[in-house]
């Protein structure tokens, strides 16, 4: 869509030129998630595997799978919703609370790990010549929900750059042996700059409009597909299975 207004046209801009969005070119193949994935999903969703997360997911936690796809099948947000400040906590990160509640397993959780090294003489089996330990070699790592050995976390629209927190989280949990793989829910790339904008004005919290325009909150160097893509596409993920799964229109009431 385009626009008289300067400053809309630099914002369609900048979603156009960014140099560090990608379209899963490292991804699994898409048949992988066609296969897994049942066909109201794909409808509703962006669904991007990488090391065999759709696979892994699918095939050694059938619960927590099962749970995703009741999740994603449930999944209904508002217009309203958008439309409303988010502050600490907004209605769409509380709504997503629900799908995944602690009665069924799912949990906040963050790790904190203690690193004990030996240095051993090379030649003279069993001497140790010293040892110490890293104390907090790893803390405060969060993921929004942790079942068994699997993490969902959800990026709505924080600065680009959380991606890159929630990947080495990942990574860090991964390494340590605490999870085997991570879901980040995000908005997928047809949630665009054209989608926001007909949402007209933002809501106040008390229902009535404000001032401001929606398509204002959602800049190109928010959290969006495209910038998940390429951080995937990079390796930012280490050597952690990753799904990455885009919330669309269709998902808009």
């Amino acid at each position: 869509m385009t626009s008289d207004d300067p400053e809309i046209e630099e914002l369609e801009e900048e979603y156009e030129s960014s140099d560090d969005v990608s379209s899963g070119k490292i991804a699994d193949h898409k048949s992988i998630v066609d296969k897994l994935f049942p066909e109201e999903i794909r409808k509703k969703f962006e669904i991007y595997s990488y090391r065999n997360a759709a696979t892994i997911l699918h095939n050694s936690f059938p619960k927590e799978f099962s749970d995703l796809i009741a999740a994603l099948s449930a999944f209904s947000i508002s217009k309203e919703m958008i439309r409303t400040p988010g502050g600490s906590k907004g209605p769409i990160a509380k709504y997503v609370d629900t799908l995944f509640p602690e009665k069924n397993g799912w949990v906040e959780a963050r790790i904190s790990a203690d690193l004990n090294v030996k240095l051993l003489h090379a030649k003279k089996k069993n001497i140790v010549l010293s040892e110490y330990t890293r104390d907090g070699f790893l803390d405060g790592h969060r993921i929004d929900f942790l079942n068994g050995k699997v993490a969902i976390d959800l990026e709505w629209n924080s600065k680009d750059q959380t991606y890159d927190r929630d990947l080495y989280a990942f990574s860090a949990f991964y390494e340590a042996g605490a999870m085997d793989v991570g879901v980040i829910l995000t908005r997928g790339s047809s949630l665009d700059l054209s989608f926001f904008r007909s949402l007209g004005k933002v809501l106040k919290k008390d229902g009535t409009e404000g001032a401001d325009e929606v398509f204002r909150k959602f800049g190109a160097s928010t959290t969006w597909m495209g910038k998940l893509l390429y951080r995937l596409d990079a390796g930012r993920n280490g050597g952690c299975p990753v799904l990455a799964i885009g919330i669309t229109p269709a998902c808009v009431t």
